[in-house]
């Protein structure tokens, strides 16, 4: 029940906010402000129904320590995609046409922030983190990974390949960075940093989706394994490896940190009473 109640609370913020940055997103300060809005409003609800349902204040998206944990995800987003568009550079599967546009840089943040800050709280915060206290973090790692991949499903341009791609890709890489940290803030601003330099910088397709141009007029070309073809460098090969490195980076600190969570053990049935003889 509470993961309805928390999940349902911050989708509300998620649908509404995507609706208010979508209808002034031809105006760039007005969408990086609405933008940042919703992304700061999803965390309230978020830190509000944790503690109507849990009882507890939400140390996962503390104040303390917030700005560090951010940065260092915005720095692993920032450098991750970074190389793997370097990478599909230098097979020939991308290059740079001229300059972009600012104003569509400006907008993006906006966008960016909502999507990243909404996805995290929802997938990593509420769904991961719950379903982790009875399968562990092996298992909800492996499906709320999943199950985020198949939301891009309905994303332009989507193919069955791309969804499980960005499952494995993102879905795990940014489990395996909460159950690493226990914090929100370093798998938000992976995911930000991640999208934005994708879009906002290098100007290629996120997850099927084109809109904004970034600061780079950028194009893909080539076979759909190197460039990931009309969904995006998402759904590369290059991207998937990137993704699984990263992941396994992420589990071993996890590992060492003695933060990975077993899977609950149901409580064995007790003895009936002796029938009477």
């Amino acid at each position: 029940m509470r993961l309805l109640k928390q999940l349902g609370a911050v989708a509300v913020v998620a649908f509404l906010g995507s609706l208010l940055v979508g209808a002034v997103q031809g105006v760039p300060v007005l969408a990086l402000i609405t933008g940042v809005a919703t992304a700061l409003l999803a965390l309230l609800t978020y830190a509000k129904v944790v503690r109507w349902t849990e009882h507890r204040d939400a140390v996962e998206v503390a104040r303390e320590g917030a700005a560090a944990s951010l940065g260092r995800g915005l720095l692993i987003g920032a450098a991750m995609f970074t190389a793997v568009i370097l990478l599909i550079a230098l097979f020939g599967g991308y290059r740079v046409n001229g300059w972009g546009s600012v104003g569509g840089a400006v907008t993006l943040i906006g966008v960016t922030a909502a999507a990243a800050v909404t996805e995290e709280v929802m997938f990593r915060g509420v769904l991961f983190r719950i379903i982790e206290e009875r399968l562990g973090t092996w298992g909800a790692l492996v499906l709320t990974g999943l199950v985020f991949g198949l939301m891009h499903i309905i994303n332009p341009h989507a193919t069955l390949w791309g969804a499980l791609a960005i499952g494995i890709e993102a879905g795990w890489m940014l489990a395996a960075a909460y159950a690493a940290t226990r914090t929100l803030w370093l798998p938000i601003g992976l995911h930000f940093a991640w999208n934005y330099t994708e879009a906002g910088i290098f100007g290629t397709d996120v997850s099927g989706k084109t809109g904004s141009e970034g600061l780079l007029d950028g194009l893909t070309s080539g076979p759909a394994a190197l460039t990931g073809g009309d969904f995006g460098p998402e759904a590369s090969l290059v991207t998937v490896a990137a993704g699984l490195l990263v992941t396994w980076l992420f589990i071993r600190l996890a590992r060492k940190r003695g933060t990975i969570v077993p899977r609950r053990r149901l409580a064995p049935a007790e003895p009936g009473p002796t029938p009477a003889q």
